[in-house]
């Protein structure tokens, strides 16, 4: 595994950013990309399955959070199903407890953006899983892969593929730019 730690904050804001339709949001938020700031969701339709705690957005969804951004074909947050409230006739909605982005999966902030065809997070595991034609890009770096695996808390993530064996297309395959910066102490070209 290799600590990445712009991708578990990518992973916590993508899980606030879902999960905005939770007032327990706030909960999924591990710092980073001012998770105070307000959601702004956006859709073509939104559905909400209360007896399963289920909240859809769907048709180009989007979600705005600061400076973060998430699109996707179709948002599902799922929340924990409680007893129902003294009087309700249906289940009390809980925290979030999964949330997946369907299709064309794009979430980008001024540091980095990772692309892929779905993904999701599980709060239980705290794990966020993005699959597909995986693109995960920082500066000039570039990560790509069939599914990334982020461990959100310890900020390890691992990129993986089915594709095996030398010089087969679909291998995992990163490009990394040596760091420009001058050693301590010696002036920059043209100083």
């Amino acid at each position: 595994m290799t600590r990445l730690g712009w991708m578990s904050r990518a992973a916590a804001a993508i899980a606030v950013a879902m999960a905005a339709v939770s007032p327990a949001a706030a909960q999924l938020a591990r710092g980073g990309n001012n998770s105070n700031a307000p959601i702004d969701l956006t859709a073509d339709e939104l559905e909400v399955t209360n007896a399963q705690c289920l909240a859809v957005w769907r048709g180009s969804a989007e979600a705005l959070q600061a400076d973060a951004r998430l699109r996707a074909d179709v948002l599902k947050i799922y929340n924990l199903v409680g007893p129902p409230k003294p009087g309700g006739a249906g289940p009390s909605c809980g925290a979030v407890a999964k949330i997946e982005a369907l299709g064309n999966v794009y979430y980008v902030t001024p540091q980095q953006r990772i692309r892929g065809d779905n993904a999701s997070y599980d709060k239980a595991s705290d794990l966020m899983v993005v699959t597909g034609d995986v693109v995960a890009v920082q500066g000039k770096n570039v990560l790509r892969g069939g599914r990334m695996i982020i461990h959100v808390k310890s900020g390890e993530a691992q990129m993986q593929t089915d594709v095996k064996g030398r010089n087969k297309p679909g291998r995992v395959r990163g490009v990394f730019y040596p760091s420009e910066q001058q050693p301590a102490g010696q002036p920059a070209a043209g100083q």
